[in-house]
């Protein structure tokens, strides 16, 4: 195989070509690091390297998985593996090497990927779009000036530019979503307790940050969710089990299904016009392989639960600060905390065991609603965001008024968030493109444990609107 032929293949493709010995995982490996080289410069997705280990690693027998030889990379964030720092792109955060893998980076390194470095996030991976004071911005390969959605936009930018097939991603709020719409990937969201965060962490941000991947095809989806799956008996809970194999699964049509769609946000405002082209053509697309669509949202009061998120949200960052204080001897402040960021730890400071206790148990009865929901329609069709993504420099991370700093994302952020409330799966899918050439994604969101149906409906639609021969023309 012509190494330039490398970003035609998704992860899965580049292992076949690999276990057939049409290419070696030294080759493969240092293509990616070539294409790093030439392509990070101006995209800022990857800030740490660690392409001497991952050659290394290349030369060596490799565990015989799925992936074997596949060149990957992990998000700065929960994504602990051994001589490699994570600092949840904070200067609160000293650059220290793990000592170990966590349990997500030892499933990676099972099935044969090989972790190249860590990718770009946003401070704590507060805001939809990577830009922190410590890193820089990292720049989206269909528009150097727009946002790569965060917080995984540093993983969503090097596979979308063909650096890596696959790479590692958290959800909070929509971090994977988000991402996966801004440039053009596959990004599920999985139901909470779906995939461990042990032997370090566990219930992350009080059960609303989930892990998984970005990636170009569903069938790498499923097969990552195959891996990482398998519970831990250590977790404090766990999500409803698989319905079998997520890869064998996606080779079978789903059932007819009955579809929600919403073409307005909680409170009633529209979204803009490249978004409600793109729920229209994705509806369209859904009923011309035999679905139902009807306009339908939930009944959820937009305030209320934006509010009660904010609550734990604030409370996590409060407890991620405090707790890096005390291991660093740092007091937090603006020397080591963008402003944005400190206002959501000393607001977070003030949340009383009450306050959080109520906001927990109102997001609890929305999954309830949302239960409810599904028992009529088998998936929701959203907007993964409510316009194009966002040009860099739109947010202040230096604000420390959070009603000021999180302004300009009213109505960018209208229904991810939500997910993470109640622990449903979702899913971005990249079926359209705008004028100017930048991905519009959509999501499609489950019942809780109904990631098979998402699976089954994603990889239909893949087939039937195909959007792997979609690349940037960014070229470095």
């Amino acid at each position: 195989m012509a190494v330039a032929e490398y970003d035609r293949y998704d992860a899965l493709g580049l292992a076949a070509l690999i276990a057939k010995k049409k290419l070696s995982a030294r080759e493969a490996v240092d293509e990616a690091i070539a294409r790093a080289e030439k392509l990070n410069p101006k995209l800022n997705a990857i800030i740490f390297e660690a392409f001497d280990a991952a050659r290394e690693t290349a030369k060596a027998k490799l565990p015989n998985g799925p992936f074997t030889g596949v060149p990957t990379l992990l998000k700065d964030m929960r994504a602990g593996a051994k001589g490699m720092p994570t600092r949840n792109g904070s200067r609160l955060m000293p650059a220290f090497p793990a000592d170990h893998d966590s349990t997500l980076v030892a499933r990676f390194k099972q099935a044969g990927l090989i972790p190249l470095g860590k990718t770009n996030v946003p401070e704590f991976g507060i805001l939809p779009t990577t830009e922190s004071k410590l890193y820089g911005p990292a720049h989206n390969p269909w528009h150097l000036e727009h946002s790569t959605g965060g917080s995984s936009g540093g993983s969503a930018a090097a596979v979308a530019a063909g650096i890596v097939p696959i790479a590692h991603a958290t959800d909070g709020g929509g971090s994977i979503r988000i991402p996966a719409a801004c440039n053009g990937l596959v990004g599920l969201k999985v139901s909470r307790g779906r995939i461990s965060q042990g032997p370090d962490f566990a219930d992350s941000m009080l059960g609303l940050s989930v892990d998984n991947v970005v990636t170009r095809s569903v069938r790498d989806t499923a097969a990552m969710l195959d891996l990482l799956s398998p519970i831990d008996y250590g977790d404090p809970y766990f999500a409803p089990p698989a319905e079998g194999s997520y890869l064998d699964g996606i080779k079978r049509k789903p059932k007819r299904l009955k579809i929600a769609l919403s073409l307005t946000n909680l409170a009633g405002a529209p979204f803009s016009a490249d978004v409600t082209a793109a729920l229209k053509t994705a509806a369209k697309l859904c009923e011309s392989l035999g679905h139902s669509v009807e306009e339908a949202t939930p009944a959820i009061d937009a305030e209320l639960s934006t509010g009660a998120f904010m609550t734990l949200w604030s409370a996590g960052t409060a407890f991620a600060v405090e707790t890096l204080s005390r291991l660093t001897g740092l007091a937090p402040s603006l020397d080591v905390l963008e402003g944005l960021t400190l206002g959501l730890y000393e607001r977070g400071r003030t949340i009383t065991a009450a306050q959080q206790t109520a906001a927990q148990q109102l997001l609890y009865r929305y999954a309830r609603l949302l239960a409810h929901f599904h028992q009529t329609y088998d998936l929701w069709l959203t907007p993964t965001l409510g316009e194009a993504p966002l040009k860099l420099g739109t947010i202040d991370v230096d604000e420390q008024d959070m009603d000021k700093a999180f302004a300009p994302l009213i109505g960018y952020v209208p229904y991810t968030a939500l997910q993470n409330a109640t622990g449903q799966p979702a899913i971005n899918l990249p079926l359209t493109w705008n004028k100017a050439g930048l991905p519009i994604g959509v999501q499609f969101v489950a019942r809780n444990g109904g990631e098979m149906l998402l699976l089954k409906l994603a990889a239909e639609l893949e087939k039937a609107a195909p959007w792997a021969a979609k690349r940037p023309k960014f070229k470095g």
